[in-house]
């Protein structure tokens, strides 16, 4: 099997300090967050507006790589699922995939509405986000 790098371009900045008391998705009250991005790459942030949504990826560092099936927002109740059919950041590469609203944009930074990723969690890329959004 082939090996890929990923390096990371950011960090979140968040009021989120822990997985325990973090929103399981945005619209269970994510708070407005920043990401501050490495001086080497924020020319790449050039164009990029207040109001703009974007498709923000990022790598859920305490995720566990070994979990194949979990059952849905820790209910005991649901049955095992396989967490590609889930949202859960316990994932063989724990991607995070967020769709958030730009607030503001700074110097290397941005500040952005909507992100239920932790403080210190890496931002591995961008992508301006295509068609419709509704993006609180």
């Amino acid at each position: 099997m082939e090996t890929y790098v990923l390096r990371p371009i950011g960090v979140v900045r968040s009021s989120l300090r822990d997985l325990e008391n973090a929103p399981r998705q945005p619209d269970e009250g994510a708070p407005e967050a920043e990401l501050a991005f490495d001086p080497e790459v924020a020319a790449a942030l050039e164009g990029i507006e207040a109001g703009d949504i974007i498709e923000l990826l990022t790598w859920l560092h305490q995720g566990s790589r070994d979990t194949l099936q979990t059952r849905p927002r820790g209910d005991a109740a649901r049955r095992m699922t396989g967490v590609f059919a889930t949202r859960s950041p316990d994932r063989p590469n724990p991607i995070g995939l967020h769709t958030v609203r730009v607030i503001e944009a700074g110097p290397g930074t941005l500040r952005v509405a909507g992100l239920e990723a932790i403080d210190g969690t890496p931002v591995i890329d961008i992508k301006i986000a295509l068609g419709p959004q509704d993006v609180r």
